[in-house]
């Protein structure tokens, strides 16, 4: 009864205000934008009855804090302008598959209710600029709402079961908002660097499930604020010291290993500055260049006898006797061998220099 008289009221209101603007001679865009709120709120409603009104009129109808369990398709598909849609903390368990009907909605509130998935045809709202989805119990968002709700540009999904974000998150390029949080999300999408919009990331509070950040995520070239407190991420990316607009960082709660906490202490501005000379390389110890010379002299070749404590020595066993291996050169003069300390003089140095040994064959021969 109370629905019915507050209907009521309403139709003869946009009776009303209708006859004052033909009579005004304002436009009928106008009678609209005066009329279109249907506000049924906090009435404990536990089902919605077929209104007597002109559903295509409303603009703006909550439904929000009531105890509805389901919405009529046939009602929700003749919201054919519904710009705000506002059904929170009710006791839905699902959405009617009618809600792609609603191809002017910009703002859908859905939070606070009992659902698991929200339907396929969500796609559909290509007007949609906000989804609020928090407090649920969603274990997955359609895959492909990112290739279809282009105008999106906040997206609340916090408190609910969710263990990856669809893959296709990157692509909602005007996307600004994203909140995460309070879910069980193993890992983030790939390629963030698109969401060149995004303003404000909220991944915390996944606890255990949450322990790498992708690369890209250093990429986001309007982040400003991130959060990702309460996670089990040890290590941030070097990517994320190019972060030039970030103003805001969180990181409690997370076994940092790189940065080191002593860092993390000392401010976003040290952090940043930290990753970006990690990234750099300052942070790695220059190798040590090997020289051909090096090695020839580490097996005794000039500068005297080789050390015999050292592991460069041979031995090999012919009976009783015991020849260690130095260095020897064939002598083609003498059916023997000499010893190459032994004419290390000026005459042969020449055989050994850089020159000779890595050039081309030609030089070898006289």
């Amino acid at each position: 009864m109370m629905y019915e008289q507050r209907t009521q009221v309403i139709a003869n209101s946009k009776d009303r205000g209708m006859r004052r603007t033909r009579s005004m001679g304002t436009r009928e865009d106008k009678s609209q934008q005066l009329d279109g709120v249907l506000d049924l709120s906090g009435m404990s409603l536990e089902s919605l009855p077929t209104p007597s009104i002109n559903l295509a009129l409303i603009s703006n109808l909550n439904l929000s804090n009531n105890n509805l369990q389901s919405i009529p398709e046939s009602l929700t598909a003749r919201l054919l302008n519904v710009l705000v849609l506002d059904v929170h903390s009710n006791q839905l368990t699902t959405l009617p598959n009618s809600i792609g009907c609603l191809s002017k909605l910009k703002i859908l509130n859905v939070s606070g209710n009992l659902l698991q998935s929200l339907p396929a045809t969500i796609e559909n709202c290509r007007s949609l600029e906000e989804l609020n989805a928090n407090f649920n119990m969603l274990t997955k968002v359609v895959d492909t709402i990112g290739f279809e709700l282009i105008n999106l540009k906040k997206l609340s999904l916090n408190s609910n079961k969710l263990a990856f974000l669809p893959y296709s998150t990157s692509h909602l390029t005007n996307l600004c908002i994203l909140d995460a949080r309070l879910n069980c999300l193993r890992s983030l999408p790939d390629d963030l660097e698109n969401l060149i919009n995004l303003q404000v990331l909220n991944v915390s509070q996944n606890f255990q499930y949450l322990t790498t950040l992708p690369y890209s995520i250093g990429l986001l070239i309007s982040l400003v604020e991130l959060d990702i407190s309460y996670n089990s991420i040890s290590t941030l990316p070097d990517s994320m010291g190019c972060l030039k607009k970030l103003q805001k960082l969180s990181v409690e709660g997370n076994p940092l290993v790189s940065p080191p906490m002593d860092v993390v202490e000392q401010g976003l501005y040290s952090v940043k500055e930290y990753l970006c000379d990690k990234m750099n390389g300052a942070h790695k110890k220059p190798s040590r260049k090997k020289t051909w010379i090096g090695k020839l002299k580490k097996y005794g070749t000039f500068g005297g006898s080789p050390s015999r404590s050292r592991a460069q020595l041979l031995s090999v066993n012919h009976g009783d006797q015991v020849m260690e291996r130095q260095g020897f050169i064939i002598n083609h003069n003498t059916s023997g061998y000499s010893n190459i300390q032994a004419i290390a003089s000026p005459r042969y140095l020449s055989m050994f220099s850089p020159k000779r040994l890595f050039s081309p064959k030609r030089y070898f021969t006289r």
